[in-house]
């Protein structure tokens, strides 16, 4: 199974940046949905942000003025921006798609919830924040 490469974790001091990007290289389809998910040790896996189909994007509470998602279509990359960054952002962070279509009608929202949604995962990049 073709799975998204995660890229640009790092370790940086709260208030700090970082710019995380996954591609979805060699995908015969271009994904749908693609989301950002974060697992801190101990911790459930949550959803950070997601795009819908339209490009809408989707946040969690927590992250929302901090962090921006974007897309590349054309390359198939996914991005997402996090600044003013927290030792309580410190996770695992994952990219997470579903495998595509030829097309779609309508307008597929994609949740922060890890379930039947998404087929393919990233190994990961870590982030580390401290205070």
């Amino acid at each position: 199974e073709v799975q998204p490469v995660e890229s640009g974790g790092g370790s940086v001091q709260a208030g700090g940046s970082l710019k995380l990007s996954c591609t979805a290289s060699g995908y015969t389809y271009s994904p749908y949905c693609m989301a950002w998910f974060r697992q801190a040790p101990g911790k459930e896996r949550e959803g950070v942000a997601s795009m819908h189909s339209d490009g809408t994007p989707y946040y969690i509470d927590s992250v929302t003025g901090r962090f921006t998602i974007s897309k590349d279509n054309a390359n198939k990359t996914l991005y997402l921006e996090m600044n003013s960054l927290e030792p309580e952002d410190t996770a695992m962070y994952y990219c997470a798609t579903d495998r595509g279509g030829p097309g779609l009608k309508g307008v597929r929202l994609c949740p922060l919830t890890p379930g039947p949604t998404y087929q393919r995962w990233g190994q990961g990049t870590q982030v580390t924040v401290s205070s």
